[in-house]
């Protein structure tokens, strides 16, 4: 039986967790804030759309970077492997447009409360308010020559040696009593070192890699060491600062000799340059088409629901289309186009508003085409249109009304700056992933280090295929770690 930590008891760790204890290990889970899964739980406005039910040849096709590496990790834990697993732990599900998974109830909180019950079962030990340091690590030689110490019965050499500047103050709690009193202000039962199952193997075992260096534990914040055969990182990105996602997880990893790549706010809102957005503050359009171009070029074309901001645009299309344009941020500003009658051709479009106009002939322009849009976006239409609003429908041209289509069918906006990652989903960016193991999650530059979810340089689209990473990369961490061969 192994010694886990996993980092993070967000949607990766708690999954991690629970796994790696169903696999027979002992699990300690150690999370900063002050209760599991807070960023689950604002997840879909509060609903938590928790995966996706597409087929699985589909599923691959909404990640946007590095999909060929996730390849493992979805086939060990599929989609519907995720469905089961949260109705097996209480929590009833739905299929909604666009395959969406949610909670019958709604309530992200019930996604939540499964996870725990998982972790319940499990045996997980689970400490909140407690923050990790530093994830410790020596090398392999350096970790059997402790070894041998600890059979030695010399703890005391063991600490100084294994794990590195241990405090004096826990030193003297290890010298008095053991390994268990070196854990700070905690008095729960702390993981011990077993002499003769270190990393995962019995003594005359050896791991399936052998790389230089060797996870030994974590540092807390409070200078207490906690000892583990195996780290599972599962610290999630920059996003949604305030749920705690602050960057540890990159900053332990580069400690270690990771590459992180370059991080970007992802499934982020746009900021525009036109100042009448704010008069359509809080309307949402469903079933409009948006397109964005860098010159000529179309970069992103998607179809869908949008909302308007104080400062711009965001809702799912305009979340998307951050995700895929998020490589021409540098050539900002982009033009962006909405195509508010998408069902229609130019043709039909020109054919419904001859309609409208033939049963208001009498009528002001702005109070002859009230049925073609919502109520918000009349007064900005009719502005940009060119028209004069008190102008009689009967007096308007044939070149004015098909000007009019064509504002209807490219509703224009500038696309000036994204959002920060305090209103971003995800993290664009992360562990470089020719770094890990793809089918163990496990490091390939030291033993015993795994990662899971959005700490990876991983991303999919809206739509429950961002938590579909976590579960599938969380249970394939949790499955790997401490492997023992003969």
């Amino acid at each position: 039986m192994g010694k886990i930590i996993v980092i993070g008891a967000g949607a990766a760790g708690m999954m991690a967790a629970a796994q790696a204890a169903a696999s027979g290990h002992k699990v300690l889970l150690l999370e900063k804030n002050e209760k599991l899964g807070k960023k689950i739980y604002i997840t879909g406005k509060g609903r938590c759309n928790l995966t996706n039910a597409c087929g699985m040849e589909d599923l691959p096709k909404h990640v946007l970077r590095n999909r060929k590496f996730l390849y493992s990790a979805f086939y060990g834990f599929t989609n519907m492997q995720a469905i089961e697993f949260f109705e097996a732990h209480g929590l009833a599900t739905k299929i909604e447009r666009g395959e969406r998974v949610f909670p019958v109830s709604d309530h992200s909180s019930d996604v939540i409360r499964s996870l725990q019950r998982a972790l319940q079962q499990e045996g997980v030990e689970v400490r909140l308010h407690t923050q990790v340091k530093e994830v410790l690590a020596d090398t392999a030689e350096k970790t059997a020559a402790c070894m041998e110490k600890c059979d030695a019965k010399e703890p005391t050499a063991y600490m100084e040696e294994c794990v590195a500047e241990e405090p004096a103050a826990s030193a003297q709690k290890w010298d008095k009593a053991g390994p268990a009193a070196c854990t700070g202000e905690h008095s729960t039962e702390e993981l011990e070192i077993s002499p003769k199952n270190r990393g995962g193997k019995s003594r005359k075992g050896q791991r399936a890699q052998n790389p230089k260096r060797q996870i030994t534990g974590v540092r807390l914040s409070n200078g207490a060491i906690l000892p583990a055969d195996a780290v599972i990182i599962a610290t999630g990105g920059c996003s949604y600062v305030s749920t705690g996602s602050t960057g540890d997880g990159y900053r332990f990893a580069r400690e270690l000799g990771h590459t992180v790549t370059e991080l970007r706010p992802s499934l982020v809102p746009f900021e525009t340059a036109e100042p009448w957005v704010k008069e359509l503050q809080g309307l949402s359009l469903r079933n409009v088409k948006v397109r964005i171009k860098n010159g000529k070029k179309a970069i992103y074309e998607g179809f869908g629901e949008m909302l308007f901001t104080h400062f711009g645009v965001s809702g799912p299309l305009i979340l998307s289309a951050s995700s895929i344009i998020n490589d021409d941020m540098g050539k900002l500003p982009l033009p962006m186009e909405i195509d508010l009658k998408p069902a229609l051709s130019m043709e039909q479009l020109d054919n419904r508003i001859l309609r409208d106009f033939g049963e208001n002939t009498n009528r002001q322009f702005k109070n002859g085409v009230q049925k073609l849009f919502p109520a918000k976006l009349l007064p900005v239409i009719v502005s940009l249109s060119g028209i004069d609003p008190e102008k009689k429908i009967n007096e308007v041209t044939k070149e004015e009304r098909q000007s009019f289509a064509k504002l209807i069918k490219s509703f224009p906006l500038t696309v000036t700056k994204f959002r920060g990652f305090n209103e971003a989903v995800i993290t664009r960016g992360g562990v470089c992933v020719k770094e890990v193991n793809p089918s163990t999650m496990e490091s390939k530059l030291v033993s015993g280090l795994y990662f899971a979810g959005e700490v990876l340089d991983v991303d999919a689209l809206t739509g429950g295929f961002n938590l579909q990473i976590a579960w599938s990369t969380g249970h394939l961490a949790g499955k790997s770690a401490c492997p023992i061969t003969q």
